[in-house]
Protein backbone atom coordinates (compact mmCIF):
# COMPACT_ATOMS: atom_id res chain seq x y z
CA UNK A 1 0.00 0.00 0.00
CA UNK A 2 0.90 3.70 -0.93
CA UNK A 3 2.58 5.60 2.08
CA UNK A 4 0.22 8.82 1.51
CA UNK A 5 -2.59 6.30 1.34
CA UNK A 6 -1.85 4.47 4.53
CA UNK A 7 -1.23 8.09 6.45
CA UNK A 8 -4.55 9.22 4.65
CA UNK A 9 -6.32 5.78 6.44
CA UNK A 10 -4.78 6.37 9.86
CA UNK A 11 -5.85 10.00 9.99
CA UNK A 12 -9.85 8.76 8.87
CA UNK A 13 -9.42 6.32 11.75
CA UNK A 14 -8.27 9.10 14.40
CA UNK A 15 -11.06 11.48 13.15
CA UNK A 16 -13.65 8.89 13.81
CA UNK A 17 -12.10 8.16 17.18
CA UNK A 18 -12.74 12.02 17.82
CA UNK A 19 -16.04 12.02 17.15
CA UNK A 20 -16.50 8.61 19.29
CA UNK A 21 -14.51 11.04 22.13
CA UNK A 22 -16.52 13.86 21.50
CA UNK A 23 -19.92 11.26 22.04
CA UNK A 24 -18.91 10.40 25.36
CA UNK A 25 -18.51 14.09 26.15
CA UNK A 26 -22.03 14.59 25.72
CA UNK A 27 -23.20 12.54 29.28
CA UNK A 28 -23.91 15.57 30.76
CA UNK A 29 -26.62 16.12 28.22
CA UNK A 30 -28.36 12.63 28.38
CA UNK A 31 -29.82 9.96 30.64
CA UNK A 32 -28.12 7.57 32.57
CA UNK A 33 -29.44 4.57 30.73
CA UNK A 34 -28.94 6.05 26.92
CA UNK A 35 -24.46 5.87 28.32
CA UNK A 36 -24.76 1.62 27.30
CA UNK A 37 -25.94 2.75 24.23
CA UNK A 38 -23.40 4.79 23.42
CA UNK A 39 -20.63 2.42 24.59
CA UNK A 40 -22.47 -0.10 22.27
CA UNK A 41 -21.77 2.56 19.61
CA UNK A 42 -18.41 3.46 20.22
CA UNK A 43 -17.20 -0.24 19.87
CA UNK A 44 -19.31 -0.70 16.36
CA UNK A 45 -17.86 2.74 15.15
CA UNK A 46 -14.44 1.35 16.14
CA UNK A 47 -14.87 -1.99 14.48
CA UNK A 48 -16.22 -0.72 10.84
CA UNK A 49 -12.83 1.91 10.87
CA UNK A 50 -10.61 -1.16 11.72
CA UNK A 51 -12.31 -3.04 9.03
CA UNK A 52 -12.22 -0.41 6.34
CA UNK A 53 -8.86 2.01 7.24
CA UNK A 54 -6.77 0.19 9.48
CA UNK A 55 -7.30 -3.50 8.31
CA UNK A 56 -5.79 -2.79 4.34
CA UNK A 57 -2.40 -1.42 6.44
CA UNK A 58 -2.53 -4.23 8.81
CA UNK A 59 -2.74 -6.92 6.20
CA UNK A 60 0.55 -5.27 4.58
CA UNK A 61 2.81 -6.04 7.55
CA UNK A 62 4.28 -8.92 5.83
CA UNK A 63 5.18 -6.79 3.10
CA UNK A 64 6.38 -4.05 5.54
CA UNK A 65 8.73 -6.86 6.87
CA UNK A 66 10.06 -8.32 3.43
CA UNK A 67 10.70 -4.62 2.94
CA UNK A 68 12.49 -3.73 6.35
CA UNK A 69 14.91 -6.87 5.42
CA UNK A 70 15.64 -6.26 1.86
CA UNK A 71 17.29 -3.34 3.14
CA UNK A 72 19.82 -4.97 6.17
CA UNK A 73 23.15 -5.22 4.43
CA UNK A 74 24.34 -8.60 4.14
CA UNK A 75 20.72 -10.56 4.71
CA UNK A 76 20.93 -13.22 2.08
CA UNK A 77 18.25 -15.12 0.69
CA UNK A 78 19.24 -19.06 -0.41
CA UNK A 79 16.37 -20.52 -3.26
CA UNK A 80 16.20 -23.91 -4.06
CA UNK A 81 15.29 -24.44 -7.98
CA UNK A 82 13.67 -27.77 -9.59
CA UNK A 83 15.21 -27.63 -12.87
CA UNK A 84 14.20 -29.87 -16.20
CA UNK A 85 17.18 -32.12 -17.06
CA UNK A 86 16.94 -30.25 -20.61
CA UNK A 87 17.74 -27.11 -18.76
CA UNK A 88 21.24 -25.41 -19.81
CA UNK A 89 22.63 -25.46 -16.37
CA UNK A 90 25.75 -23.64 -17.84
CA UNK A 91 23.83 -20.92 -19.03
CA UNK A 92 21.87 -20.47 -16.28
CA UNK A 93 24.63 -20.46 -13.99
CA UNK A 94 26.59 -17.40 -15.93
CA UNK A 95 23.42 -15.53 -16.42
CA UNK A 96 22.45 -15.58 -12.58
CA UNK A 97 26.62 -14.60 -11.45
CA UNK A 98 26.31 -11.27 -13.74
CA UNK A 99 23.18 -10.11 -11.69
CA UNK A 100 24.03 -7.93 -8.89
CA UNK A 101 23.52 -9.83 -5.25
CA UNK A 102 25.36 -13.47 -6.84
CA UNK A 103 26.93 -15.18 -3.80
CA UNK A 104 26.63 -18.89 -5.73
CA UNK A 105 25.13 -21.29 -7.32
CA UNK A 106 25.34 -24.91 -6.39
CA UNK A 107 23.97 -28.01 -8.20
CA UNK A 108 22.94 -30.32 -5.22
CA UNK A 109 21.34 -33.64 -6.86
CA UNK A 110 19.43 -35.28 -9.74
CA UNK A 111 15.90 -37.11 -9.40
CA UNK A 112 15.82 -39.84 -12.05
CA UNK A 113 11.24 -40.96 -12.26
CA UNK A 114 11.60 -44.86 -12.72
CA UNK A 115 8.78 -47.20 -12.17
CA UNK A 116 6.96 -48.00 -9.11
CA UNK A 117 9.27 -50.78 -8.03
CA UNK A 118 9.19 -54.41 -7.12
CA UNK A 119 10.98 -56.04 -4.28
CA UNK A 120 13.77 -57.45 -6.41
CA UNK A 121 14.01 -53.77 -8.57
CA UNK A 122 14.08 -52.15 -5.36
CA UNK A 123 16.76 -54.27 -4.04
CA UNK A 124 18.41 -54.39 -7.08
CA UNK A 125 18.72 -50.17 -7.56
CA UNK A 126 19.76 -50.07 -4.39
CA UNK A 127 22.81 -52.18 -4.31
CA UNK A 128 23.50 -51.17 -8.20
CA UNK A 129 22.97 -47.23 -8.24
CA UNK A 130 26.41 -46.84 -6.27
CA UNK A 131 28.67 -48.71 -8.41
CA UNK A 132 27.36 -46.96 -11.83
CA UNK A 133 30.00 -44.37 -10.77
CA UNK A 134 32.06 -43.60 -7.74
CA UNK A 135 30.93 -40.20 -7.41
CA UNK A 136 27.28 -41.86 -6.49
CA UNK A 137 27.91 -42.15 -2.93
CA UNK A 138 24.75 -40.67 -1.23
CA UNK A 139 21.85 -41.39 -3.27
CA UNK A 140 18.02 -42.99 -2.41
CA UNK A 141 15.70 -44.81 -3.78
CA UNK A 142 12.70 -44.02 -3.97
CA UNK A 143 10.38 -46.97 -3.99
CA UNK A 144 6.63 -45.20 -3.20
CA UNK A 145 6.91 -43.09 -5.98
CA UNK A 146 9.47 -45.14 -8.00
CA UNK A 147 12.33 -42.24 -8.74
CA UNK A 148 15.96 -42.36 -7.70
CA UNK A 149 17.74 -39.96 -5.89
CA UNK A 150 21.89 -39.29 -6.50
CA UNK A 151 23.34 -36.19 -4.55
CA UNK A 152 25.89 -34.29 -6.61
CA UNK A 153 28.94 -33.99 -4.51
CA UNK A 154 31.59 -31.56 -6.03
CA UNK A 155 29.88 -33.13 -9.65
CA UNK A 156 28.15 -31.71 -12.37
CA UNK A 157 24.38 -32.91 -13.80
CA UNK A 158 25.49 -33.54 -16.75
CA UNK A 159 28.35 -35.74 -15.82
CA UNK A 160 25.99 -37.30 -13.66
CA UNK A 161 22.76 -37.80 -16.41
CA UNK A 162 25.25 -39.10 -18.71
CA UNK A 163 27.02 -41.77 -16.62
CA UNK A 164 23.68 -42.96 -14.94
CA UNK A 165 21.65 -42.74 -19.06
CA UNK A 166 25.01 -44.69 -20.20
CA UNK A 167 24.35 -47.72 -17.43
CA UNK A 168 20.80 -47.61 -18.18
CA UNK A 169 21.22 -47.92 -21.64
CA UNK A 170 23.83 -50.66 -21.42
CA UNK A 171 21.84 -52.86 -19.16
CA UNK A 172 17.91 -51.84 -19.63
CA UNK A 173 18.35 -50.81 -23.59
CA UNK A 174 16.55 -47.96 -23.46
CA UNK A 175 17.17 -44.39 -22.51
CA UNK A 176 16.39 -41.58 -19.92
CA UNK A 177 13.76 -39.63 -21.38
CA UNK A 178 13.66 -37.28 -18.07
CA UNK A 179 14.82 -35.90 -14.99
CA UNK A 180 15.01 -33.19 -12.81
CA UNK A 181 18.27 -30.91 -11.52
CA UNK A 182 18.17 -29.75 -7.83
CA UNK A 183 20.28 -26.57 -7.69
CA UNK A 184 21.02 -23.94 -4.88
CA UNK A 185 21.16 -20.32 -5.33
CA UNK A 186 22.49 -18.05 -2.77
CA UNK A 187 21.91 -14.33 -3.10
CA UNK A 188 21.39 -11.10 -1.51
CA UNK A 189 18.14 -10.01 -0.16
CA UNK A 190 18.04 -6.78 -1.61
CA UNK A 191 17.94 -9.07 -5.18
CA UNK A 192 15.43 -10.94 -4.88
CA UNK A 193 12.87 -9.27 -6.62
CA UNK A 194 14.73 -9.10 -9.38
CA UNK A 195 16.35 -12.70 -9.48
CA UNK A 196 13.04 -13.93 -9.14
CA UNK A 197 11.56 -12.14 -11.77
CA UNK A 198 14.60 -13.09 -13.83
CA UNK A 199 13.82 -16.91 -13.29
CA UNK A 200 10.08 -16.34 -13.91
CA UNK A 201 10.93 -15.42 -17.40
CA UNK A 202 12.88 -18.83 -17.79
CA UNK A 203 9.97 -20.47 -16.68
CA UNK A 204 11.68 -21.22 -13.26
CA UNK A 205 9.98 -20.88 -10.20
CA UNK A 206 11.89 -21.88 -6.58
CA UNK A 207 10.38 -24.68 -4.94
CA UNK A 208 11.42 -23.37 -1.45
CA UNK A 209 13.02 -19.85 0.05
CA UNK A 210 15.12 -19.54 2.83
CA UNK A 211 17.04 -16.59 4.12
CA UNK A 212 16.29 -13.29 6.11
CA UNK A 213 13.26 -12.31 4.33
CA UNK A 214 11.34 -15.66 4.31
CA UNK A 215 12.32 -16.12 8.21
CA UNK A 216 10.81 -12.08 8.62
CA UNK A 217 7.77 -13.00 6.88
CA UNK A 218 7.17 -16.61 8.41
CA UNK A 219 7.57 -14.45 11.90
CA UNK A 220 5.27 -11.39 10.92
CA UNK A 221 2.47 -13.60 10.08
CA UNK A 222 2.85 -15.80 12.79
CA UNK A 223 2.32 -13.33 15.66
CA UNK A 224 -0.50 -11.78 13.33
CA UNK A 225 -4.22 -11.57 14.43
CA UNK A 226 -6.46 -12.55 12.28
CA UNK A 227 -8.74 -10.18 10.08
CA UNK A 228 -11.82 -10.90 12.65
CA UNK A 229 -9.28 -10.61 15.97
CA UNK A 230 -8.18 -7.33 14.60
CA UNK A 231 -11.10 -5.74 13.55
CA UNK A 232 -12.60 -6.73 17.38
CA UNK A 233 -9.54 -4.78 18.60
CA UNK A 234 -9.94 -1.88 16.68
CA UNK A 235 -14.04 -2.30 18.21
CA UNK A 236 -12.07 -2.35 21.78
CA UNK A 237 -10.00 0.84 21.07
CA UNK A 238 -13.38 2.50 20.14
CA UNK A 239 -14.62 1.25 23.41
CA UNK A 240 -11.85 2.89 25.61
CA UNK A 241 -12.54 5.85 23.79
CA UNK A 242 -15.97 5.99 24.30
CA UNK A 243 -15.06 5.32 28.36
CA UNK A 244 -12.75 8.27 28.44
CA UNK A 245 -15.51 10.37 26.09
CA UNK A 246 -18.02 9.39 28.50
CA UNK A 247 -15.78 10.19 32.20
CA UNK A 248 -13.35 12.66 30.83
CA UNK A 249 -15.05 15.80 33.25
CA UNK A 250 -15.45 13.03 35.89
CA UNK A 251 -11.16 12.64 35.26
CA UNK A 252 -10.77 16.46 34.92
CA UNK A 253 -12.04 17.54 38.10
CA UNK A 254 -10.57 14.11 39.87
CA UNK A 255 -7.27 15.39 38.50
CA UNK A 256 -7.89 19.03 40.02
CA UNK A 257 -8.78 17.97 43.38
CA UNK A 258 -5.68 16.06 43.31
CA UNK A 259 -3.34 18.89 42.53
CA UNK A 260 -5.51 21.03 45.05
CA UNK A 261 -4.74 18.42 47.89
CA UNK A 262 -0.54 18.02 47.11
CA UNK A 263 -0.70 22.03 46.74
CA UNK A 264 -2.48 22.12 50.46
CA UNK A 265 0.17 19.19 51.31
CA UNK A 266 3.10 21.34 50.78
CA UNK A 267 1.80 24.37 52.20
CA UNK A 268 1.40 22.48 55.11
Amino acid sequence: MDIVIAIIYIVLFIILMIFVFSIGMLRPFMPKKEMALVLVVAFFIGALGGAFFLSPIYSDMPEVATSVHKIMPGNEETLYLDLASSTDVNKLKSDLSQMEGFKSFEETGITIPMWKFSDSEYKYFNYAVGNVDTHFKNYTVNRTDGSIYIALDNYSSSEALKSFSDWYKLVFGDSISYAQIHAKLVISSSSLDKVQSFLLEKGIVASSVEGSVQQGVNSTNASMLSNTEFVLVCGGVGFVVGILGLFFDSFVVGKRRFNRFLRTKKKR
